[in-house]
């Protein structure tokens, strides 16, 4: 169930935080971020990519209150969306990097498949 994690944050930051690594990972297709917010993200862009296959205007709609930038909303729906057609799910990727340097937190690679 996606939202259970709190990610030592308050409600506010932790939805701002989650909706800014949603948009970045749609509009550059890979992260590098700790492994439990990689798996918080993957949850909420596979909706995401899922809402640009219905390609209507309510999904487009609910895409754009939720990603917060524009011209992301129109190349999810455009570039990204259509090339998962013939694809049930499982739209992003999960790669263990190994502990961060500062405070040896579990670092990871979460990228859209191709």
């Amino acid at each position: 169930m996606p939202g259970t994690r709190k990610l030592g944050r308050t409600t506010a930051q932790r939805t701002a935080m989650l909706r800014g690594m949603v948009t970045y990972l749609l509009e550059n297709g890979s992260i590098e971020t700790t492994l439990t917010r990689a798996k918080e993200v993957r949850a909420l862009a596979e909706k995401m990519v899922t809402l640009g296959k219905e390609n209507t205007l309510a999904s487009r709609r609910a895409a754009l209150a939720y990603i917060t930038k524009e011209d992301v909303v129109s190349k999810l729906f455009s570039e990204i969306a259509p090339k998962y057609e013939n694809r049930n799910g499982g739209y992003t990727q999960i790669y263990k990097l190994g502990p961060r340097r500062g405070d040896a937190a579990e670092m990871a690679l979460i990228k859209l498949v191709d």
